[in-house]
């Protein structure tokens, strides 16, 4: 057994007792220590816990934000897959409206997805530095207001409209409590002002107000495949520089020119000036937003002279070797007359008419057609009613009424006045005369590609049309129609508007606007030009209207089509054919120009009498065929014709002389 050492005493039970305490005690604290230790280790796994989970939701595998706390159509953050790699694509954001693009796929219209920023002020811990921060995303918000906002004592508030995805997120990563996010959409328009006036506009509510975005309102909400158009916003900007540039030099009011396929009835260009940009359509003036494509009304002018040859033709009431008067019609106090009369025969055939524009040459014309035949003509080739055309803002013509549609209306709706169309009827009528006589319905959609890429022979003059096309003019009288634009622009009016290599046709027109007060204005034109390219295998019609052009050195002081309207469109023609995959054939100028050849005086068949000075039906030997379609006319129009002036009671008649355009050495044209 051990004992102490002799110079250490032996320590007593007493000596192991704490001091002021006992074993109670001691044993009390013992506990309490293990308590201590427990409790500092379970605090220890819940805090790893946390941890590990902070870890996992922030680094590893973040959690995306809650769906009150962000927007659905913000792009979800990425997953990492285990190597830290991205895992698939991010999602693109999803908007509810369809997009709209042209024929080659370029974005005319699309919504973007944007967010209103709001908050909850109960829920705030700090106003002013929430107000601080958010104004580092928002440079434009007013800090001191959104403090005070944020400081009231409401649970909502709006603090941002239409804020982007990007600024969205970036509000969301500053971790304020209380900032929330509702979804929503803004439609831009990428392109700025081309095609505005055929785009239109939406509402707040993204809700189509105008163009196609009405008119396809519903078809845009309920399919988010793109819209495709037939519009080429290439064409479509040639044709607005030049336009504008037209509209410039000759400082018109107001101008529109219009492209469109004679087969298909598609619209490759529609561009009326003054414009806006598309994106700021609710604050462009009613003026830029008016389109004079199809909401304008104009008196056609001479353009409407290729309706009245049509009918003529072929209702078989004149033959183009037929010779017509062009000395002054006598109407109440009215003179239908035309200026430079000097300059050409009293009696000009049906292809001198065009070429010259004779306004009297035309009203008799219409005369021997008949007031009944005239109507059911313009009837059926669409010029009483609306354009068809998915355009809401489509007007109706103004045409006298049936009822009033006397001698003196027959006269001067013949030379286009007395009527206002839209200028998309006019090109409509224009296509029909050179397509092989279908009348087409206008259309702002691309045809399928099947459709497209079908192109015409270059040699056939009628190739296949949409179903339910009319036919209102047969391929004969189509040729012969062909043939007399082509005149018109290669001897007549029209000669300004010529393309090398593109063998243009067409018409001038020209016709004095009318004032607030009903009366006609003087020396204040609406200047037109329709026509047709390359004549020799027609492929598009083109159209161009300037209101109110103003003299320049250049036209000699002369205000009309055929000095202003028909180089506008040789520009044009000369820049958009390319585009369109047409190009210049000079290499066989010849045989081209001699396959659309017509002479200015046709010959008489043998066997025929043509209608003009001396015929005599009692003694004229006619073919039966032409006795039966053309011998009540001819006893009409000898009888109108015989005489230099004819005295014919006026009633609402507003006739005037104008010039259309140059043929050398002078203009000599009226419309």
């Amino acid at each position: 057994m051990n004992n102490p050492p002799q110079d250490q005493p032996a320590r007593s039970a007493q000596d192991t007792i704490p001091v002021g305490g006992s074993l109670r005690t001691l044993m009390a604290q013992d506990r309490m220590h293990a308590r201590l230790v427990v409790v500092a280790g379970v605090f220890c796994v819940l805090f790893s816990a946390i941890g590990l989970k902070l870890t996992m939701a922030t680094i590893i595998r973040p959690m995306p934000p809650q769906q009150q706390q962000i927007a659905p159509q913000v792009p979800p953050i990425p997953k990492s897959d285990p190597k830290g790699m991205i895992a698939g694509d991010i999602a693109l954001p999803q908007v509810h409206r369809a997009s709209i693009i042209d024929r080659t796929g370029q974005v005319l219209a699309m919504s973007l997805p944007v967010a209103q920023v709001y908050a909850n002020p109960q829920e705030m811990i700090d106003a002013t530095d929430a107000a601080h921060k958010l104004k580092a995303v928002l440079p434009t918000l007013n800090e001191e207001e959104t403090k005070r906002r944020l400081s009231l004592n409401k649970q909502f508030v709006y603090l941002a409209r239409d804020i982007s995805p990007a600024q969205e997120l970036a509000i969301n990563n500053l971790g304020i409590p209380g900032i929330y996010f509702e979804p929503g959409e803004r439609r831009r328009y990428p392109m700025g002002r081309v095609a505005a006036q055929i785009l239109g506009g939406v509402d707040i509510d993204d809700h189509g107000v105008a163009g196609v975005e009405r008119y396809f309102d519903k078809r845009l909400d309920s399919d988010r495949a793109p819209l495709r158009l037939s519009v080429d916003v290439r064409v479509q900007n040639v044709v607005h520089d030049e336009l504008q540039s037209a509209m410039d030099t000759f400082q018109a009011i107001g101008a529109c020119a219009i492209v469109m396929d004679v087969h298909t009835g598609e619209i490759i260009t529609m561009v009326s000036l003054p414009d806006y940009d598309a994106n700021d359509f609710g604050r462009a003036s009613p003026d830029s937003r008016f389109n004079r494509a199809v909401t304008g009304m104009y008196e056609p002018g001479s353009t409407f002279k290729l309706q009245t040859v049509a009918m003529a033709l072929q209702e078989g009431v004149a033959h183009i070797w037929d010779s017509f008067s062009s000395t002054p019609i006598k109407i109440g106090r009215f003179t239908i007359s035309d200026m430079k009369a000097d300059h050409f025969a009293p009696w000009l055939s049906l292809p001198e008419v065009m070429a010259y524009s004779s306004n009297p040459a035309a009203a008799h014309i219409a005369l021997d057609a008949g007031a009944t035949r005239q109507q059911d003509w313009l009837r059926n080739m669409g010029f009483f009613s609306r354009v068809p055309v998915e355009l809401p803002e489509a007007g109706r013509p103004i045409v006298p009424s049936v009822h009033n549609w006397g001698v003196s209306t027959t006269m001067t709706v013949a030379f286009g006045h007395g009527v206002a169309e839209p200028p998309l009827s006019i090109i409509r009528g224009t296509a029909a005369t050179a397509n092989g006589g279908f009348l087409l319905k206008p259309t702002l959609l691309a045809a399928d590609s099947a459709h497209e890429t079908d192109a015409p022979d270059a040699t056939d003059t009628t190739p296949g049309v949409p179903a339910g096309a009319e036919r209102l003019i047969s391929a004969a009288n189509s040729d012969i129609l062909r043939k007399i634009l082509r005149l018109d622009v290669a001897k007549g009016t029209g000669q300004k508007a010529e393309s090398p290599g593109y063998y243009v046709g067409g018409k001038t027109g020209t016709a004095e606007k009318i004032g607030p007060h009903g009366g006609y204005l003087k020396h204040v034109n609406v200047s037109a030009f329709t026509g047709i390219f390359p004549m020799n295998a027609p492929r598009y019609a083109i159209y161009v209207m300037l209101d109110s052009p103003k003299p320049t050195a250049q036209t000699h002081g002369w205000t009309t089509a055929g000095w202003n309207a028909a180089p506008t469109a040789s520009h044009m023609i000369t820049r958009i054919a390319p585009m369109l995959g047409l190009f210049p054939d000079t290499q066989h100028a010849a045989a081209i120009e001699a396959s659309l050849a017509i002479p200015m005086k046709p010959a008489v068949p043998r066997g025929y009498r043509a209608l003009g000075p001396g015929y005599d039906p009692g003694t004229a030997h006619l073919h039966e065929h032409e006795r039966e379609t053309t011998g009540h006319a001819a006893h009409a129009h000898t009888a109108r014709s015989a005489t230099s002036t004819a005295q014919v009671p006026a009633r609402n008649l507003h006739a005037r002389n104008t010039v259309d355009g140059p043929a050398a050495p002078h203009p000599r044209d009226r419309g």
